[in-house]
């Protein structure tokens, strides 16, 4: 930048013979002569360029210097940083600015001059390694700014140091070595960096300690950072990782249990990455295994004594010295009773005693057992529950496929829904049993091993089943209520609560559309047994065969032959059916044994010989099919669920 002055710099007086202008020749020598031959002695500098004056005279506001030019240069002092220092006769760089202002001055710039020889010297050491000491000079937004020779480089706060600094203006006036890491020539800007020369030395410590170290040794380190899983130690420059799990041989749940920032600690190098330059550290390698030999401390099937430290979902950790902890597995609490939590249990600290299970001294584990400790009651469970014993228990639960009873503490014993009853069909075991009622039942199997005791409470009554025809025969009356009515046909109750089946084609001597157009549940009817499984537990019964009966066994007329008809096989049948005993007044003493083997065979054979007479072959067929296959017949004609309920309740 020109600046005028308004000092009055006097008229330079010239030595004319320095020019080789004598007085006998000056006379000669026109005035336009002695300004070219003037010009022409003065050295030509181009503006811009650095040149060295010497400084002639010093004023309050100014500095005059002879650079060899028509008039002497002007800079204003304080361009100086310590004008006192100046003197006249000193020589100085300056830059030439302006060979000659409006005034005629010399425009001269001492700042410029230190400024441009500083980036000179700068891009310099840009062309080597590129380190230079500046002065950090004040803050600015996104850094600081350091002075470099003269010129202010620009430092951002990202590159001061390895990590991020809370507060930067610690560093203002401090003297910095940096690294140039960008250059704008046009503007003469430069970035700097001070972090890339920490991380040059923070590489070249880590080679250098690579180089040095290795695994087992103990090294010296601070600890740097603490985290969840570990710690971060320093080792002179490089950082080395101490895991959690590295730390202590006993249990620890976090770092900062036994190291403390900053502190000073000795650590083993356990692993070394010369690839990702990494360093795995632990305290605990630098003490004996207590692993080592722990089958002989802790033998399988011994009883040890120990501290439960954690407690978790599926089991309770027991500390049995430091560095050996054991495992009660949820499932080793209790022989009987159902754990949902190991602090049913136990509670950490508790000292507790437990049977040594199995030892991974590999793997570092040890299962313990505290079940094991107690009498299993299920080793007599035989000897008390013996199979047959009738027994008594509390109804516990009561699911959808039985009822579980509790016979003793922590022994259950099932009553399957099919073990309920010998006739009754039972939809859920709720319809027999409630839940905290007390029921008596006989033990029907054990199994120890699986802990599981089958009961049954039908077992206490005798099987109807196995004595059927003791109170019923195919071809007998019988009279009962409607229980149950579906598609395919109604069940009537029987005594001994067993109940008979009448197929929707046995109700009546027509075509039936629907059950419940015939009959009603509640309503007693009265029908002929055609057919009897105790095999699959069932009983046909024929309403239609019934009446047929009947309107066949009904006397014709009065007198002598109604009394011939009852002399003849059918009117005995008749009789036997309803249970009625007519005395026969002309029967003979001595029946002939066709007569007495009519008399006695049964109702389905005196029906078919009259069916047979009196039916079309067809409709005869028909019937003696009815007869002979009902179970088919009903899984012929009823729905497909309806079938299943039959052949379920078959199973």
């Amino acid at each position: 930048m020109k600046t005028e002055f308004d000092t009055t710099i006097p008229e330079l007086q010239i030595d004319l013979a320095s020019f080789g202008i004598t007085d006998s020749t000056y006379e000669e020598i026109s005035q336009h002569e002695m300004e070219e031959r003037y010009d022409e002695s003065i050295p030509e500098v181009q503006e811009g360029t650095i040149i060295t004056g010497k400084v002639v005279r010093i004023t309050s506001s100014v500095v005059m210097v002879d650079v060899g030019m028509k008039a002497e240069g002007v800079i204003q002092t304080d361009e100086f940083e310590n004008i006192d220092e100046v003197k006249p006769g000193d020589e100085i760089e300056i830059l030439l600015i302006e060979k000659e202002d409006k005034h005629g001055n010399v425009y001269l710039s001492k700042i410029e001059a230190d400024r441009l020889r500083a980036w000179e010297q700068t891009l310099e050491i840009c062309e080597g390694d590129a380190r230079v000491t500046g002065k950090v000079k004040r803050k600015v937004k996104g850094g600081l700014m350091v002075d470099i020779g003269g010129i202010e480089a620009f430092l951002p706060a990202s590159q001061i140091a390895l990590q991020n600094i809370k507060n930067i203006d610690d560093y203002i006036d401090e003297d910095i070595e940096v690294k140039v890491i960008k250059v704008n020539h046009e503007r003469r800007n430069l970035v700097v960096s001070r972090r890339e020369l920490l991380d040059e030395e923070r590489t070249d410590h880590k080679r250098k300690f690579l180089e040095q170290v290795r695994v087992g040794d103990v090294v010296k380190g601070a600890v740097k950072n603490i985290t969840d899983f570990g710690a971060f130690i320093d080792l002179d420059g490089i950082d080395g990782l101490l895991h959690l799990t590295d730390m202590k041989w006993g249990r620890i749940n976090h770092p900062s249990e036994i190291l403390e920032l900053n502190g000073e600690i000795d650590v083993m190098i356990i692993g070394i990455d010369y690839d990702k330059e990494r360093v795995s550290l632990g305290i605990k390698q630098m003490f004996d295994n207590p692993w080592i030999n722990v089958e002989e401390r802790y033998p399988i099937n011994s009883l040890v004594t120990g501290k439960v430290v954690n407690i978790l979902p599926y089991g309770a950790f027991v500390e049995l010295e430091e560095g050996i902890e054991g495992l009660i597995h949820i499932s080793e609490f209790s022989w009987t009773k159902k754990v949902n939590h190991p602090s049913e249990f136990v509670s950490a600290g508790d000292e507790v005693e437990a049977m040594v299970l199995s030892i991974s001294p590999f793997d570092q584990k040890i299962s313990l057992g505290l079940r094991q400790t107690q009498e299993n009651p299920w080793e007599s469970i035989e000897e008390r529950y013996p199979i047959g014993a009738k027994v008594k228990g509390t109804v516990r639960n009561v699911t959808n496929y039985g009822a579980f009873v509790q016979l003793e503490d922590g022994i259950d014993g099932l009553i399957h829904v099919s073990d309920m009853s010998w006739t009754r069909k039972i939809n859920h075991p709720s319809e027999i049993l409630k839940k905290n009622a007390e029921v008596d039942a006989v033990v029907i199997s054990i199994s120890p091993d699986e802990h599981k005791i089958a009961l049954g409470i039908k077992q206490l009554a005798e099987d109807p089943w196995e004595k059927i025809f003791n109170h019923y025969s195919e071809g007998d009356t019988v009279t009962g209520k409607i229980t149950n009515i579906t598609t395919f046909g109604a069940f009537i109750q029987l005594r001994d609560e067993i109940e008979g089946l009448i197929h929707i084609s046995e109700l009546a001597d027509k075509q039936v559309g629907s059950v419940k157009d015939i009959v009603q549940i509640g309503q007693e009817v009265t029908g002929q047994i055609i057919r009897i499984d105790p095999t699959e537990r069932r009983i046909a019964i024929s309403i239609k065969e019934h009446e047929r009966n009947q309107e066949q066994l009904a006397p014709a007329g009065t007198g002598e032959e109604a009394s011939d008809d009852k002399s003849k096989p059918e009117a005995k049948r008749f009789e036997s059916s309803i249970n009625i005993d007519i005395p026969s007044f002309d029967k003979p003493a001595d029946k002939p044994v066709e007569e007495k083997a009519a008399a006695e065979a049964p109702a389905e054979k005196v029906a078919e010989e009259k069916v047979a007479e009196e039916a079309p072959a067809e409709e005869v067929a028909e019937e003696k099919a009815a007869e002979e296959a009902p179970a088919e017949k009903v899984a012929e004609e009823a729905p497909a669920e309806e079938v299943a309920e039959e052949k379920k309740e078959k199973e």
